[in-house]
């Protein structure tokens, strides 16, 4: 992935993922693979960011999730092409049987 400039991007979304089992390997491993597609193949998602719950050890830090999306867009018209793209509803039918929960932060540059 390319360095982009993030000042011209108004629109952040982040995803957080509970697995249903997110100790089997083999789960993780499909999730995985169904986000780095879909991640690849995204047209409309500038800056993407997939990851698991740092080490850092603060009462205000919620770590209870097992993977992190962060994507950015140029405005909302383009996050709501993102959310219709085969690429996101692929990765949907995918994964969406391997989580039990799904938490989004949408948030938009004042």
């Amino acid at each position: 992935m390319s360095a982009i400039d993030t000042t011209k991007e108004s629109f952040i979304h982040v995803v957080l993922f509970w697995l249903k089992n997110p100790t089997d390997k083999n789960d993780r491993a499909e999730f995985e693979k169904a986000m780095n597609t879909f991640l690849e193949t995204s047209k409309y998602a500038k800056t993407k960011h997939f990851g698991v719950p740092a080490k850092t050890n603060r009462p205000v830090v919620d770590s209870s999730y097992t993977y992190c999306l962060k994507t950015t867009f140029l405005n909302i018209e383009e996050h709501d092409k993102y959310q219709v793209e085969p690429a996101h509803k692929l990765f949907i039918s995918e994964a969406s049987k391997l989580w039990e929960k799904v938490l989004i932060y949408d948030s938009e540059m004042i």
